[in-house]
């Protein structure tokens, strides 16, 4: 066990935590597949969705070898919305890599797990990252991280943090931060092999394994992983799964297999600490128990924390119906939701009475990404705008609230302010600081949404905004409503340049010409309150009459693309978004009401 050492990597989004796997994987010369000779890419987010967001979304193990210490390493998401998969893989870790940008500092999902890992009594190493940067301001970011770790409570042990300066693109660190005098990533490791403890447990006792995060396989089935708590593990051995109801029942193990490298390799045996990843259970779920047959005792299931927004799914009633997917019958749907419940431990799903399913989640993003993956695996089906999960307590009804931190150039912030203020936002800290104005506000998630499409326009791009929940409150009746309607189709056929432009005046356009519409669909958004029809498939009459400069001074506006969060971010009550694997489309409920 004191050849091991199991290492969480912990950060905000986009400060770098993944290049810096990257960097540690390469250096100790692991073995990587043919697919990551390139190396311009980023080993550890192989989902396709990840390499075009730029994000983690789905935690990973890789293991390298270190002077002949197994160095376990866990990826863990930045975004709070998937805290899901941060809360459980830290129960596979003895310590906690805490990487900060050197200009940014701590941000708010630093805050979220940085929380996690101080309950859980983890060592944290804190690495600054990009101290190559011009505007780097290292002693303030550090400033500020301590005084983080004293406001979560931290213990005074905890609070004076052993620091790492680092340069992840460039594979180098230090504990100075002199870019000149650094020569690899090396002080990385010495920092892990000096701060971060062996695993706790004893290969003697009966064992128990404590499951983490699933994964499908064709041919062995669900594959699970997870730490070896207790006791020594075998490949063919008889072993009882313990679920979440306390049955028992004894299976024996069809595979057994430990982390080398990024991939996974069969193994005879395994001893308390490691991580390992086994098969021939096939009902087994995030947070239970592999046991002794002999003396089997189960570990504490691992509690998550509960959905905030939910959204009904429901199988495409549009006239396209059918035309684009490839599932789309409501068994085909349900099934699909019903899966993703194995893998995903934040997500819940229930049958609605009144036909589809409420699907509930930590955050937009949460289920925004799962729709995305739903409509690129061939699914075809429509969504509804949005909900808050309010709960009742004491007679009083709570409705969830989140903790916002907006970063803008100067001369925006007024704008920022404003808009806010009529969401209801509590402005809670404001400070600048070379022409980057720092706000904190306190708002309702539900008066929340729809906000981000509005801010990236406001500051013109140039502004970053990020929310983490903080807490049930009191409901005060309040809610934010659209000021502005949309502009609806008024017959099924063909967009024609000819309608599109007698129109464009009348608010901003979704669509482009020949593009196939029908009837109460929404191809825009009104100028004014209210919905409006409109004749985008008419066309110009044809007359006798021409004359020389007829049509030259006519000019068609771009369209506004809408992608999925922008449609999801947009739609109201009496509104759906048409999600197809080639297609996303606006919609009204009603589709023969008059407008």
């Amino acid at each position: 066990m004191n050849n091991i050492r199991n290492v969480a990597i912990i950060a905000h989004v986009d400060h770098g935590k993944t290049t810096l796997v990257d960097a540690l994987l390469r250096q100790t010369q692991t073995k990587l597949g043919k697919e990551f000779t390139d190396t311009s890419e980023l080993i550890m987010d192989s989902n396709e969705l990840e390499k075009e967001r730029g994000i983690t979304i789905f935690s990973k193990n890789a293991s390298v070898d270190w002077n002949g210490t197994k160095i376990n390493i866990i990826d863990t998401p930045g975004h709070a919305d998937f805290g899901g998969e941060v809360e459980r893989v830290l129960k596979m870790a003895d310590g906690c890599l805490l990487l900060i940008d050197a200009k940014e500092g701590p941000m708010p999902q630093t805050r979220f797990v940085l929380k996690q890992a101080l309950a859980m009594k983890l060592k944290i190493i804190v690495v600054v990252n990009k101290i190559d940067k011009p505007d780097a301001r290292i002693d303030h970011v550090i400033s500020k991280t301590f005084d983080l770790f004293l406001e979560l409570g931290a213990d005074e042990d905890a609070a004076y943090f052993p620091v790492v300066y680092a340069s992840g693109k460039n594979g180098l660190a230090g504990l100075e931060p002199d870019l000149s005098k650094m020569t690899s990533i090396t002080p990385v490791f010495e920092a892990i092999m000096e701060h971060i403890p062996a695993p706790q447990g004893d290969p003697t006792r009966p064992l128990q394994v404590l499951i983490t995060t699933l994964s499908p396989d064709n041919y062995k089935g669900r594959i699970a992983t997870g730490r070896v708590i207790n006791g020594t593990i075998k490949a063919g051995q008889d072993v009882v799964h313990i679920n979440r109801s306390g049955e028992q029942k004894r299976f024996r193990l069809t595979s057994l297999m430990s982390f080398v490298g990024l991939g996974r390799v069969d193994a005879l045996e395994a001893q308390a600490g490691d991580i390992v990843a086994l098969s021939g259970i096939p009902d087994i779920t995030i947070g239970e128990t592999i046991s002794d047959p002999q003396d089997p005792i189960a570990l504490p299931l691992l509690a998550i924390e509960e959905p905030t927004v939910r959204m009904t799914f429901s199988v495409n009633a549009s006239p396209f119906a059918g035309r684009e997917g490839e599932f789309k019958t409501s068994r085909q749907i349900r099934d699909r939701l019903y899966k993703e419940l194995e893998t995903d431990v934040a997500l819940r799903v229930a049958d609605d009475t009144s036909g589809g399913w409420i699907v509930s989640g930590r955050g937009e993003l949460h289920l925004a990404i799962l729709i995305e993956r739903l409509r690129r695996e061939g699914y075809e089906f429509q969504v509804s705008r949005p909900q808050v999960i309010e709960k009742v307590e004491n007679g009083k009804k709570l409705t969830p609230y989140e903790r916002l931190f907006i970063e803008v150039p100067d001369d925006s912030s007024g704008v920022v302010m404003q808009k806010l203020g009529i969401r209801h936002a509590e402005l809670q800290d404001m400070n600048s600081d070379n022409g980057i104005t720092y706000l904190e506000f306190v708002i309702s998630t539900k008066e929340l949404f729809g906000y981000r499409s509005e801010f990236i326009t406001d500051t013109r791009g140039l502004g970053l905004i990020n929310s983490s929940f903080l807490d049930y409150r009191e409901d005060t009746g309040t809610a934010f409503q659209r000021d502005r309607g949309s502009l609806i189709a008024f017959e099924n056929g063909s967009t024609k340049l000819y309608g599109l432009t007698q129109i464009q005046d009348r608010g901003i356009l979704f669509i482009a010409p020949a593009t196939e519409v029908y009837k109460g669909q929404v191809i825009g958004q009104n100028a004014r309150s209210g919905d409006m029809s409109v004749n985008v498939c008419k066309e110009k009459q044809q007359t006798n009459m021409r004359s020389r400069g007829e049509g030259v001074s006519e000019h068609f506006n771009i369209p506004k693309v809408m992608g999925l969060e922008e449609a999801l971010e947009y739609i109201d009550d009496s509104e759906l978004v048409e999600v197809t694997p080639k297609t996303i489309r606006l919609r009204k409920i009603d589709l023969n009401k008059k407008y």
